[in-house]
């Protein structure tokens, strides 16, 4: 299974990032790409440890077991996932350009990834292999959400 751990999954996914412009849309969802771009960013923020959400109630049921099956191999996220609410964007505006470069200065960050204790909103307690694969994973259907 593809991990951001690995370098060379890092380069695929960052030359993914850099294809993308102002002029991209999306093909399921309602984000435009600066939206995308600025969620991906929090999302990469928060799995590194920057910002932190409690597990919600509705995790604390299925989100192992959910986890489980999101992991249990290759196959991408679905469409139209639910987004934790600290993650929705709400402004539609913004400098495309700098958030590509956020989101790549995140993602290269993995190279040098912790093991610590992370807590996802849904899934809950995540190892760093999990964080690794999850991470790609939701990188992956971002972009494919912008024919990336």
């Amino acid at each position: 299974m593809k991990t951001m751990l690995d370098k060379a999954t890092r380069d695929e996914i960052i030359q993914r990032i850099h294809s993308l412009n102002e002029s991209c849309v999306a093909q399921w969802g309602k984000m435009n790409v600066y939206q995308m771009l600025k969620h991906c960013s929090l999302w990469e923020e928060m799995v590194l440890g920057r910002q932190q959400y409690k597990q919600s109630f509705i995790g604390k049921i299925f989100g192992r077991s959910a986890l489980k099956s999101v992991l249990k191999d290759d196959s991408p996220l679905r469409r139209n996932t639910p987004t934790a609410p600290g993650l929705a964007i709400k402004e539609t505006n913004g400098n495309v350009a700098n958030q590509k470069a956020t989101w790549i200065s995140l993602l290269r960050e993995y190279e040098q990834f912790p093991e610590y204790q992370f807590i996802h909103p849904f899934f809950g307690k995540m190892t760093r292999e999990q964080i690794g694969c999850m991470a790609f994973k939701h990188a992956d259907h971002h972009l494919r959400q912008f024919g990336c």
